[in-house]
């Protein structure tokens, strides 16, 4: 059980980070217009580093921020600050090539229509659609499938938007002081319980990333220089990278499925994180083009932030090099 608080960074809610403060704007399901896009460049150019960063749940931050005032005003303006009680708990990730973003509109509307979710962890996640079902999420679906903390149960859903939303409200009143699901002892099973089970044939939880192509671009380390892709309509994935239209010009980005790039991310690392022991991102780079058999993960310090799901090369720096770790489902 945990003995702290969740303090996940948020929109308004900054993190102090050694480079200055830390916004994490939720973006859920990923899918932002040409205009919303634009904001959020203009925002990290004019008030922060000039970067915007992508994370492992398709969600976006402004690094190098002197608050978070001018930033929630703008993103507030945009419509991308819907519900400022419960911005930290409309994480909601969707698998990027399918047609599902009214779905998660839907669900992110329910969610932040009952006050008693603003309550949730920043650490709470939903899954919508096959390709992202094994990320982990506390609440997924695929199809008429609900899955709890990762598994399929068995339970089956005509209303999806209705069925997430008891679930999150059961999961809220059975928690304690855990952030996840997963961490509640017995919680999947009086979930299972109350929302009941069938007979159906069981989801395989899988993730299934996007490769880099023209029309889905990687983000180096999950780092994009905001100056890039004005005017553009994206979609964020799970995997740093993006969706956009076919003729975009994605210089700057990595559209080759064989390149180094695939694959590797990084947490911040120094100089930006005062926990990290080194600059993983300068020693990934360096490290780029040694043959590897799964993706590669450099960690700053033990907390190891940024962890892809699936099977993972980490390199976790202890002060003294690296120690590489083997990830694999089974034994995190």
């Amino acid at each position: 059980m945990r003995a702290r608080p969740d303090s996940c960074p948020g929109a308004v809610e900054l993190h102090q980070a050694a480079d200055g403060g830390l916004a994490r704007i939720r973006v859920p399901g990923g899918t932002l217009t040409a205009a919303r896009w634009d904001v959020v460049r203009a925002a990290a150019l004019e008030l922060g580093s000039g970067e915007i960063e992508l994370t492992s749940r398709a969600n976006l931050q402004i690094r190098g921020l002197a608050d978070g005032v001018e930033l929630g005003a703008r993103l507030r303006a945009a419509g991308l600050l819907p519900s400022e009680t419960h911005e930290r708990v409309r994480n909601i990730v969707a698998a990027p090539l399918e047609d599902n973003q009214d779905l998660v509109d839907a669900l992110d509307a329910a969610l932040c229509a009952d006050p008693s979710l603003a309550a949730l962890p920043g650490r709470f996640l939903v899954t919508v659609g096959a390709s992202v079902s094994g990320l982990g999420g506390d609440l997924g679906l695929v199809g008429d499938a609900l899955l709890l903390a990762g598994t399929d149960t068995g339970v089956r859903v005509t209303d999806p938007v209705d069925a997430v939303v008891t679930a999150a409200r059961l999961f809220q009143s059975l928690r304690g002081t855990a952030w996840r699901l997963s961490e509640v002892d017995g919680g999947v099973r009086k979930i299972t319980e109350h929302l009941g089970v069938t007979d159906a044939p069981r989801v395989t939880p899988a993730v299934t990333p996007v490769p880099p192509s023209p029309l889905t671009p990687g983000v180096p380390l999950g780092r994009l220089d905001a100056r890039l892709l004005p005017g553009v309509p994206v979609r964020l994935t799970p995997w740093r990278s993006l969706v956009v239209p076919p003729g975009t010009d994605t210089s700057g980005l990595v559209t080759d499925p064989a390149s180094a790039w695939h694959g590797v991310s990084a947490c911040t690392g120094r100089p930006g994180c005062a926990k990290s022991l080194s600059d993983v991102r300068a020693d990934a780079s360096t490290w780029l083009g040694t043959p590897h058999d799964r993706p590669v993960h450099w960690s700053g310090c033990a907390r190891r932030c940024g962890r892809p799901a699936g099977d993972v090369i980490e390199f976790v720096a202890t002060g003294d090099g690296y120690e590489e770790i083997r990830v694999t489902e089974h034994n995190r």
